[in-house]
Order: structure tokens, then C-alpha cells, then sequence
């Protein structure tokens, strides 16, 4: 059988498409629109018209308009500009909430009580206490309103450590099963209310039309239908369904389906860019997930940092309002992502009416809350923010709070499941995260029927992946980046070789563990686990759809066990479906995974026989993403024409129906210095198109080859092993005058998202000898533009002898003068003295061993 398997998809891009206009009621959108005939007309131009009109579940409620309107008319303008400003509890404090009134807090990615990441569930629910108590104190006069605490339980409650975690979205799209992903959020949504949270930030319908956007793992399909089929048994797997009396009340929470609009349609796949296509695109593939969540009463929407045709989102008022408000019924709020609105044209951080008068209802201001409080204020007095609009605002607002209940007098720890923390992870939770594994693997090769295995046979379980629950849980897990993790951060949980041993030794089996494809004893069968390395938003964007190049001891493990001819079972951690045709080669079984979460004993399920040979789980997951061919990154997508994937939407192997695959062009079909991403210097040699340089001034010497005298001899650079053999370069300063080492390009490159999301300049280097007071460190931005730090005390902690990772903030270089939107030197290191170093890697990320200090 062919592994593309045309008869899953019968029908061209333009059918795909009838269904879901069909399903929206927009049965007249085949008619030529007023997009299409005024062709001059703005690229950003809706018609709400062409647009679908869901029915709002509820009707005007007129006890609860009187409540609203009488609140209303009790605040100050001062209360009502705090309740569209939600602040991060990274910079807010529970005194300042009492003082300017403000309407909501966060705990975004990497935030936490005390800073600390590992704060126990009972830290949470105590800081949840203290901003509520401070919210509702009304000793300094006003009308006490109650904040509301949103977070991003991303699967299941991952800020927390302890909890249970569910596959990813692209997990549970594999799956194809919405009422499990109703049962999925209605377990989530017990976890967060036990740390005394209300309100969650998913789940999260964007439709990825680019697979290598750093977000696609927060979809959960390529296909519109798909992903509609989800959202509304998410909402109300969260919140409760709206024609039942516990809506929002007792073990429910808010939701905010998310993000408005087309985050997913980027182009090239690029996070928080410009999606460039039609309206009718917008709608019938951007939209899908938000009709069904706006009947189901999704209570808040938050807006994309991303552009529609060059206008931001966060600034849109036809899509916010006219669209989102009007055509489409939406009567919760909106609210803004991280600092988005200080993305729109003629905006900062903490100024911007625009995005306001455009229909963003609560500004997400988690640094900037003070200064847009401020400014927002007089925005309103002057006029330029209309107090029609506010009135507005702050009446979605007070809506969603007393449907949520939080007028009704009880300290979060006071409300139910408050405290109880024994639903962060109860038996039904990991049943449930189990099954869910499960159902989401999909089962690509299955040559000579090796699965399932039998359990009464010696199993070697090896690689990266093998024993490490942070790499099967992915980003967005305790961390943002869900970097910096042990297993022992995951009490409770079951790795892929927790899970193989457990049914090895039911079966009568036995197993060991390696990391390299080492073992003592020979196996009758490997189980090879590898794949991508945690990541979140714009730090998973690639340019090629591969795991990067320097990534390749699975291929060596592989290798190796198929000379002693072991039989090899792949098993691929992943956020998004990777070219891997070397990979699928070497296995005789090859299985994506995904990102499965916690309880990695579902696997093992699924692989393993019964005692008595029968099959104890059959795979039943199928491609919710196109599997590619090659590693271009050429958008695949069920909806379009050219359709040409390696494995399409939907397929799925079982061991009832398997098939024999044969093997694959290992051919990538890009050139050999893209296969290494996402850094500029690494195993001792320049990632193209960068390269090492020396020099001093206009004397340049170009490293291509060691040993060298360069630049007249003042530095010499000899290969060094640090991992690898010749992983690193030394460059060691004879100190008789000014000498710099630099990693440049002829192009440049823009990091400039990446400074406001906190990313480091991560050098690993070693230090030998003392290193001169002059040295600095610096990037360059093109002639005459760059910045430089002081870097001889940072050189000087770090371990003599000792490779080390030092990790300097971008913001220090930008703070020193770098435009960090077009860099071409990512890295200089200067001094006239003697200095002795070694470089081995350059890259971005955020996990250091040492953090350089700037002011």
C-alpha cells in the first residue's frame, strides 16, 4: 500500500472547503464579494456580511443587566480603566490591585508566586487569596470589585508541579475523538481550581497551515472541520454547557478560546507575523474554531499578536467588533496576549488607544500595566477614548464575572475544590491522560509485523527520550519553555522506560535503559526514543521542517543496532510532524508520539501483547497534520492543491490493517547547511551562512582550517574536542594589541521578538587562565551599529578548564546599542590582553548554566 494513501482523501481542495461553509450557513460566499470586485479596496477590509452568524446560548438576562448597570454606575472612572488592564504577577503586587482596581492578573509563561517555578499548589492558591482579599478591600473607598486569575493550563494545569498532563493539541488531534477532549478539559479545569485560578486560556483553535511555526503543537489540526469539532466540547468541558445550571458555578472555569485570528496562516510559518490571504480564507479556515465556541458561550476571546494582510490584529477593529461582536454575536470580552498592543501602528507597550477603541476589552499588560493604567486613564479624559467604549468594555467584563460567580463572597480558597490538591492528579486524571496517549499515537511502519511485542522477551529501551518526562511533555510545561527540568519535577509520573519496565516485568520480561544504544545484555528488540527538544512560541519556529542537524545520535543508535541486528522500534517526540525518512529506514516500527504528557505507560500499552498474544491495545490514532516528504517546509494541507504528503491526513496504521512500507529517498531537498537550525556557531564551526572571523580593524583573517597564526600571529586557533572531537576552537591572544573573534554574516537577521521574549545570547565556551579586566562581549548590526559589555567578571566566574554555558539577555546588547532587527554579528569577543578561550556553541535559547549581568 502507498504510505500517502489516496483514498483517504477523495476530493480536491475546492470541495474540502463546502463542507465548512455549509456548516457556517455562508451558502452565498461562491458569489463574487466586494473584496473581490474592488480590487484597490485595503487587503485588511471585512465584510461582515459574507461572514457566519452563530446564536449566542444566551438570551438578555435582565436581573443581571440591572446588577451590571448598577455597578456600573457606582465606579469611578479610575475602577473602570483598572478593570480593562490585566496585570502579570510577575510586576504586580496584591497592594497595588487594592490601589488601581485592576480587573484581572495572569500568570504567564515563566511566571510564578515568589519566582519560583517549583512553588507548591498550596503558594498558588495563598497568592490567589491575597490579590483577591486585596481586590474586594474597599478601606480606601471604591466599590471592590473581584480580579479574576487567568493562566494557560495548556494540558491540563502544567504550571503545576505534581499534576497531571495530557497529551499536547497535536496529540489530541490525532486522536479524532472530541468527547474525549470534553472529559480532557473537564478534568483541567478541577486541577486549576484547586490553586483557587477561574479562568484558562484555552483552548487554543488556530488551524497551523505551516508546520513550522513554533505554535503548530498548540492546534490541533491542519483541517478546519477537525478543529471545530473540538472547540465547542472544550469550552464547555471547561466552563459547563450553557443550558445547564452549573455553567461556570462550583468545579468550572472561564475559558478563552484563542487567538483571534489566523495565528496559524502565517507566512512561512512565522510566529506573530502576517498571514497573507483572502478574506474567505480567513473565514472559512481561520474562523472555524470560533463558531462552534461562541455557541457553546465561550466567555472570552483573546486576539492574536499576529496581521491579517499587514494590519494587526490587536488593532482590527473590523474583525474585533464588527465581525467578531456584531456578526458574529460574541458577548463576552476580548483580551489582548502578551503586550500584543503594543504591536499596532502608533502604539507602545503602555500606550495604546487604538487597540482599545478597535474592541479589545482588557488589555494584557503583564510588565506595562502601570504606565498603560496611567496613560489609558487620561486617554479617557481627554475624549480619546470614548466613554461609550469603556462603558462597553467594562460591561462584558462584570458580565463574565457574575456569571463566574465571583461576587458571591468566597476567597478562592474558599470556593469549591479550593485547596483540594489531591485533583491536581486523582486516579480518574490519569486514567484518563492514559487513554488519551493511546488514542493519539499514530502507527506509520510496521514492517514484518514486529509490533506488538511480545513482553516476556529482553527489551532495550535507548535514546535521548527514553527516561525524560520533560522531553515527552514539551514546552509550555512548569517553564515556558518547559527547559530546566528533571524527572523528580514530575512526581508521579511515567516515562516511555517507567512504563516498558512495569510491562516487561507483568509479562515476564525484562529491559534496561541507556541513553546510547549501549547495553549488557543483547536484546531481542530496541525501543529507540528521540526527537524535538522542549520548546514554546517563537523559539519552535523552523526554516526547514527537520529536527536540526547536530541532532543525530539516534541515527548513530540506530545504525549500530541494525548492524547487530537488532530490531528497532522508533518512537518520535514531536510538536509537528518532522521529514524523517532516514529515521523511518532504519526502524522496522516507527510510531509519532507526539507530545504525550505525563503518563508514558500509555505507550507501552499499545506496544506490548497480552500474556496470551492477543493485542492488548490496537493503535487507533490517525494524522490530524500531513506528513511530509522532504524537509523544504513546503506547506502541506488537506484543503490545497498540490496535495503531495508521504503520509496524508488521516492515515494511521492498526495491527489489524498494516502494511509493508518501502523504503524512502533520504534525500531532504534543501541544501546540507539548513539541516543544522536555530543556531550560529555549534561543534566548533560557523552554521552557514555565518562565519568565524579574527581580526583586528581592517586585518581579518577568515577560520576555515586549524591550527592558524591570524592576524599576523597575534591569535592562535587550534581545534579542541568539547563533546566531539574537535568540538570547539581555542583562540589564545598573545596580548600585544587589540584582537576580536566573531561570528558574522554577510546577511542579517532579526531578533527582535526574541529580545522582548527574554531569550539569552547562550555562548558555551571555556575559560583558561585568568582572563584581562578589557575583555567585552558584543553583537553587530551592520557598519557603525552594535554594542559591547563588559565581560572579563562573567569570564572569570565561570570554572577554569570547565566548558560552560553562559547565557547574556538580548536586551543587554540592545540596551548597549544594538538594533536587534537586522544583527549580522552575533557574537564578539575583544580584548589586547592575554586572554586564552575556548568557543564551541552559539545559539539562542534561555536555559544557562551562568547568566552574564547587565544594567
Amino acid at each position: 500500500m502507498s504510505p500517502s494513501m489516496s483514498h483517504v482523501r477523495k476530493h480536491g481542495a475546492a470541495i474540502m472547503l463546502v463542507p465548512v461553509l455549509l456548516m457556517f450557513g455562508c451558502t452565498d460566499s461562491a458569489k463574487k464579494t466586494p473584496a473581490a470586485e474592488a480590487t484597490t479596496e485595503d487587503p485588511a477590509a471585512v465584510h461582515p456580511e459574507i461572514w457566519p452568524s452563530p446564536k449566542w446560548p444566551f438570551a438578555k438576562d435582565a436581573e443581571l443587566e440591572e446588577k451590571v448597570a448598577a455597578l456600573l454606575a457606582k465606579m469611578t472612572v479610575e475602577e473602570k480603566v483598572g478593570q480593562v488592564i490585566q496585570g502579570d504577577i510577575c510586576c504586580i503586587k496584591p497592594a497595588d490591585m487594592k490601589q488601581y482596581h485592576l480587573g484581572s492578573i495572569l500568570a504567564g509563561g515563566g511566571s510564578s508566586p515568589g519566582n519560583n517555578e517549583r512553588a507548591p499548589a498550596a503558594e498558588w492558591l495563598k497568592l490567589a487569596d491575597e490579590f483577591y482579599a486585596a481586590s474586594v478591600d474597599t478601606s480606601n473607598g471604591g466599590v471592590g470589585i473581584p480580579m479574576i486569575w487567568g493562566i494557560d493550563a495548556m494540558h491540563g494545569h502544567s504550571n503545576i508541579v505534581g499534576a497531571v498532563l495530557f497529551p499536547h493539541n497535536v496529540g489530541l488531534g490525532a486522536t479524532h475523538n472530541p468527547k474525549l477532549l470534553g472529559e480532557i478539559a473537564r478534568v483541567t479545569a478541577e486541577q486549576v481550581r484547586t490553586t483557587g485560578i477561574e479562568w484558562t486560556f484555552a483552548p487554543t483553535v488556530t488551524v497551523p497551515q505551516d508546520d513550522r511555526w513554533g505554535r503548530a503543537y498548540e492546534g490541533y489540526s491542519e483541517d478546519p472541520n477537525l478543529v471545530a469539532s473540538f472547540a465547542g466540547e472544550f469550552v464547555k468541558g471547561l466552563q459547563g454547557d450553557p443550558a445547564s445550571p452549573d455553567f461556570l458555578k462550583g468545579k468550572r472555569v472561564i475559558s478563552s478560546t484563542k487567538h483571534f485570528l489566523a495565528d496559524g496562516g502565517t507566512e512561512g510559518g512565522r510566529d506573530q507575523g502576517d498571514a497573507k490571504i483572502p478574506e474567505t480564507e480567513l473565514r472559512d479556515i481561520h474562523n472555524a474554531g470560533y463558531v462552534p465556541a461562541i455557541e457553546a458561550g465561550v466567555q472570552t476571546i483573546m486576539i492574536s499578536f499576529s496581521s491579517w494582510n499587514g494590519q494587526k490584529l490587536s488593532g482590527h477593529k473590523g474583525l474585533m467588533t464588527d465581525v467578531l461582536k456584531k456578526r458574529m454575536n460574541f458577548d463576552g470580552f476580548t483580551v489582548g496576549d502578551w503586550n500584543g498592543h503594543g504591536q499596532v501602528a502608533g502604539c507602545t507597550n503602555d500606550n495604546c488607544a487604538a487597540a482599545f477603541n478597535a474592541g479589545m476589552d482588557m488589555f494584557m499588560a503583564p510588565d506595562s500595566w502601570k504606565g498603560l493604567y496611567h496613560n489609558t486613564l487620561n486617554q479617557v479624559k481627554d475624549g480619546t477614548i470614548p466613554m461609550e467604549r469603556l462603558d462597553d468594555a467594562v460591561t462584558r467584563i462584570l458580565r463574565v464575572k457574575f456569571r463566574a460567580g465571583v461576587f458571591d463572597g468566597a476567597a478562592p480558597s474558599k470556593r469549591p475544590l479550593g485547596g483540594d490538591f489531591k485533583m491536581l492528579a486523582s486516579p480518574e486524571q490519569r486514567a484518563i491522560a492514559r487513554d488519551a496517549v493511546r488514542q493519539s499515537l499514530v502507527l506509520l511502519k510496521n514492517n514484518g509485523g514486529l509490533l506488538p511485542l511480545a513482553s516476556n522477551k529482553h527489551v532495550l529501551v535507548t535514546g535521548d527520550g527514553a527516561d525524560n518526562i520533560a522531553k515527552q511533555n514539551g514546552g509550555w510545561t512548569i517553564t515556558w519553555q518547559g527547559t530546566g527540568l528533571t524527572n523528580a519535577d514530575f512526581p508521579g509520573a511515567t516515562s516511555v522506560w517507567g512504563g516498558v519496565k512495569a510491562a516487561v516485568k507483568t509479562g515476564g520480561g525484562s529491559a534496561e535503559l541507556s541513553t546510547d544504544g549501549s547495553y549488557k545484555k543483547k536484546p531481542d528488540y530496541a525501543i529507540v526514543v528521540f526527537g524535538e527538544n522542549p520548546y514554546a512560541e517563537f523559539q519552535g519556529d523552523l526554516k526547514v521542517q527537520t529536527l536540526p542537524g547536530s541532532m543525530t545520535q539516534h541515527l548513530e543508535i540506530m545504525k549500530k543496532l541494525q548492524d547487530e541486528k537488532i530490531p528497532v522500534v522508533a518512537i518520535l517526540f514531536s510538536g509537528r510532524p518532522l521529514w524523517q525518512n532516514r529515521e523511518l529506514n532504519l526502524a522496522n516500527a516507527y510510531v509519532a508520539a507526539w507530545l504525550p504528557g505525563t503518563e508514558g505507560g500509555g505507550i507501552s500499552d499499545v506496544l506490548f501483547r497480552k500474556k496470551d498474544g492477543s493485542v492488548n491495545y490496537d493503535f487507533t490514532g490517525r494524522l490530524s497534520f500531513s506528513w511530509p516528504r522532504d524537509a523544504t517546509g513546503t506547506p502541506l494541507n488537506v484543503n490545497r492543491e498540490p496535495y503531495d504528503p508521504l503520509f496524508a491526513f488521516g492515515f494511521g496504521l492498526t495491527y489489524a490493517a498494516g502494511a509493508e512500507l518501502a523504503a524512502l529517498s533520504e534525500d531532504p531537498g534543501i541544501p546540507a547547511e539548513l539541516m543544522t537550525t536555530g543556531s550560529y556557531f555549534d561543534k566548533g564551526l560557523p552554521v552557514q551562512p555565518w562565519s568565524l572571523r579574527v581580526s583586528n580593524g581592517p586585518d581579518t583573517t577568515r577560520i576555515t582550517t586549524t591550527p592558524v597564526d591570524a592576524i599576523g600571529g597575534r591569535v592562535k586557533v587550534t581545534a579542541i574536542d568539547d563533546q566531539v572531537q574537535e568540538g570547539a576552537r581555542r583562540f589564545v591572544f598573545a596580548g600585544d594589541g587589540a584582537a576580536t573573534v566573531s561570528v558574522t554574516s554577510e546577511g542579517a537577521v532579526d531578533v527582535s521578538r526574541e529580545t522582548n521574549g527574554d531569550v539569552m545570547l547562550l555562548v558555551r565556551l571555556r575559560r583558561d587562565g585568568e582572563a584581562p579586566k578589557d575583555v567585552t562581549i558584543g553583537m553587530s548590526c551592520g557598519a557603525n551599529c552594535g554594542g559591547t559589555l563588559p565581560f572579563a567578571d562573567t569570564l572569570n566566574s565561570v570554572p577554569a578548564g570547565k566548558f560552560t554555558t553562559v547565557g547574556i539577555m538580548l536586551k543587554c546588547f540592545q540596551k548597549a546599542g544594538v538594533d536587534v532587527s537586522k544583527v549580522d554579528g552575533a557574537i564578539a569577543v575583544q580584548s589586547a590582553g592575554k586572554l586564552d578561550f575556548a568557543l564551541s556553541s552559539v545559539k539562542l535559547g534561555t536555559v544557562a548554566d551562568k547568566t552574564h549581568t547587565c544594567n
